[in-house]
């Protein structure tokens, strides 16, 4: 017994050792970085409040304040040896030069939605670079355009909008939380994709620290970085400081409506209907679909959600799909008209008649865990293939499917556009999605194996050589880049799928702005020796 008692003190004492030397080596780390940065910015007053040790009591609240899937949210998990958190521009100029100084790898994190977390982990010791603060919007309205900083919200970015024009809006995601940064820079879909196009479609200008800690706008990097930052994902060129936006008008009146069907209820003639007139109809349209396995009655089955944002009246989206979608029996009763701000809330599920100023929040500190794919379906899934989806939805129990149309203004721009590839020939885009509530190792493996499932039974119904994958809708399944000698190699795997043919030209970009693959990350573009 005492020898057993003498064995546990002894290995608490070393935990307890190697521990202190973690924070001693943390420690001095950052003594050489906050050096490096008064020297840089020749400032020393608020420097200390803005870099984040390991040993620092804010250190755990300021990283988990934007860790938006709980997966990676646990002691397991490799921490960041330093966080900074930047207040001006020089402070992210004087971050990248001194990270490079002191030899450590770099993560740059907008609003944490990455959904595989590369923002904010890593394999090998690393800090992280938060934009947070760099959250401020600048509108002109009479220019019509806005500047808007990498760390703000997409709730920001509306209510912004909002307070200066009730008649203006801009073409991005539904999630008022996603940052800015990390949303344009991948491309940026929302539910006016069909009428404006992507986020990334609507960006004028941009501001970007590169790898020699220079800042750049459109005239200084030049058209090849500035395609690349749209769609290509910023961090694998610097830090993306901000982007100047063109607002888009918008109707004083839209209408919004959400329609359920389940199975039983000839779903499947009205999910293969809405194949064939989402991605054609109307492009004020934009009708996404849910599938969910759900309990309905004591037994399991799928549940057809047809959630739409048509910019008009009421009045013209019923005639249009009395005409084009009879299937669906839509009535005036079952649509709301109500402003763009109004639906921007709506569509984040916030109660109708919330106040606009609720965009505002960040929901700080609230996160599920989640597992998410995606792809692309270029051919209408047969009525006989998606009773078998049903079936299989079923068998797995938890993992739901989003459908986003395509078609409108996305087939009017051509691929090489911008660095975001999938345009024309897709009808859809769909997500994989599932999601628990709880910290659990066989949960989990269970969830991402539904998830992946679900994805190989999909195989035959969706985009091939290369099975396209959408960049921010992050999924390291699909490769993984250690950034070795075979880091070509390893980017090609997940770029191609990615960037379609505009791989190569992203790859070229890299070698001209980042040769020495400072900015990178476990799916960014590699550096190729021969473009060197």
């Amino acid at each position: 017994m005492e020898k057993r008692s003498s064995a546990l003190i002894l290995f608490f004492l070393l935990q307890f050792l190697n521990l202190s030397l973690s924070w001693g080596a943390s420690d001095s780390v950052y003594k050489t970085f906050l050096q490096c940065l008064t020297q840089q910015t020749n400032s020393t007053d608020e420097l200390s409040k803005i870099v984040y040790a390991q040993t620092n009591p804010s250190y755990a609240s300021v990283l988990q304040a934007y860790i938006r899937n709980a997966r990676f949210n646990d002691s397991e998990t490799l921490k960041p040896l330093i966080i900074i958190t930047p207040l001006q521009e020089s402070h992210v100029q004087a971050s990248v030069i001194c990270s490079k100084q002191v030899g450590y790898q770099l993560k740059i994190r907008s609003g944490g939605h990455d959904y595989e977390g590369i923002s904010y982990i890593s394999e090998n010791p690393f800090f992280i670079l938060d934009m947070f603060n760099l959250q401020s919007v600048c509108v002109d309205i009479k220019d019509e355009s806005a500047w808007i900083e990498a760390g703000a919200t997409l709730g920001e970015v509306y209510f912004k909008i909002w307070e200066n024009s009730k008649v203006h809006g801009f073409p991005a995601g539904v999630c008022p939380t996603v940052g800015v940064g990390g949303h344009l820079s991948g491309g940026g879909y929302g539910n006016m994709i069909r009428k404006f196009g992507l986020s990334t479609d609507n960006v004028v200008d941009a501001k970007i620290v590169d790898v020699k800690g220079r800042i750049l706008d459109r005239q200084a990097m030049g058209e090849d970085l500035f395609w690349a930052l749209r769609g290509g994902g910023g961090a694998s060129f610097g830090v993306v400081l901000s982007y100047k936006i063109k607002l888009v008008p918008v109707p004083e009146t839209v209408t919004v409506f959400r329609v359920e069907r389940y199975v039983e209820e000839d779903a499947t003639e009205m999910v293969y209907k809405w194949q064939l007139l989402a991605p054609k109809t109307d492009k004020n349209l934009f009708m996404r679909i849910l599938l969910q396995p759900v309990t309905r009655n004591k037994t399991m089955t799928v549940r057809a959600t047809i959630v739409a944002l048509h910019l008009g009246r009421a009045d013209s989206l019923v005639s249009l799909l009395a005409n084009d979608f009879p299937e669906l029996g839509l009535k005036k009763e079952n649509c709301m008209e109500m402003s763009w701000i109004d639906s921007v809330l709506w569509w984040s599920n916030f109660d109708y008649g919330t106040k606009p100023d609720a965009l505002l929040e960040r929901n700080l500190d609230k996160a599920d865990f989640l597992k998410r794919k995606s792809d692309y379906v270029q051919k209408p899934i047969p009525r006989f293939s998606l009773n078998l989806l049903w079936k299989t939805m079923v068998e797995l129990g938890e993992t739901g499917l989003v459908f986003n149309p395509y078609g409108g203004r996305m087939d009017e721009i051509p691929p090489w556009e911008t660095a975001m590839p999938h345009r024309a020939g897709n009808l859809f885009k769909v997500q994989y999605s599932v999601s628990w509530h709880e910290a659990d190792v066989e949960l989990e493996k269970n969830r991402t194996a539904q998830a992946r499932s679900l994805y190989s039974f999909m195989t035959p119904f969706v985009s091939k050589n290369p099975r396209s994958a959408y960049l921010n809708y992050r999924d390291l399944d699909i490769g993984i880049n250690h950034h070795g000698k075979e880091s070509y190699r390893e980017g090609e795997v997940y770029g191609r799928k990615y960037f379609n043919g505009n791989f190569e030209r992203l790859v070229k970009v890299k070698a001209m702005f980042d040769p020495e693959n400072f900015f990178r990350n476990e799916q960014s573009i590699p550096p190729h020796s021969s473009f060197t």
